[in-house]
């Protein structure tokens, strides 16, 4: 498969598709953590949204939070992730798989010397936007990342879960 468009010809002949090559995707960054969106969820229905989370070493997550209306999950490919739920951790290696479902006070970080890479999904693509706004937010210079977090998770049905620990 290559990144090149298809033709109108064989897009009327096949659906629609997308294929998203190695240096493809939207790339966002956000201090010493880069997403790199996948799937945006546009070729889904917005059923769906994917992406690719670089964690620098010794790169705090966000704040503990929960999300409403949708499923997270993360794939780690390389490193190794500190996955916190609640009062419990989790040290998730490479082809370790954490399901997040709504209503789970999560975090994550990388605690370690080398660099962590995850495949994250998010079901329905409704966290997708709110990395574009956090990105947006910081780049303007209102916000630092965390207060910008904390302020734009509500518009996304997600809130801190400050029962759990630090929340900026």
């Amino acid at each position: 498969m290559t990144d090149e468009p298809m033709t109108s010809e064989a897009a009327a002949a096949d659906p629609a598709v997308s294929v998203v090559g190695p240096g493809g995707g939207e790339t966002i960054l956000l201090g010493t953590t880069r997403l790199r969106i996948l799937e945006d969820g546009s070729t889904t229905g917005h059923r769906l949204g994917i992406g690719e989370t670089v964690l620098a070493p010794h790169t705090d997550g966000p704040p503990q939070h929960r999300h409403a209306q949708h499923d997270e999950g993360f794939y780690v490919v390389s490193g190794t992730v500190r996955f916190t739920v609640g009062h419990r951790s989790y040290d998730a290696v490479a082809g370790t798989l954490v399901m997040v479902p709504p209503g789970a006070p999560h975090t994550f970080a990388n605690v370690s010397d080398q660099p962590a890479v995850m495949l994250t999904t998010f079901t329905p693509d409704l966290y997708v936007q709110y990395f574009r706004d956090l990105r947006d937010m910081i780049a303007g210079g209102r916000e630092s990342i965390p207060q910008a977090g904390l302020r734009t998770m509500g518009r996304y049905a997600t809130e801190p879960a400050t029962e759990y620990g630090r929340t900026s």
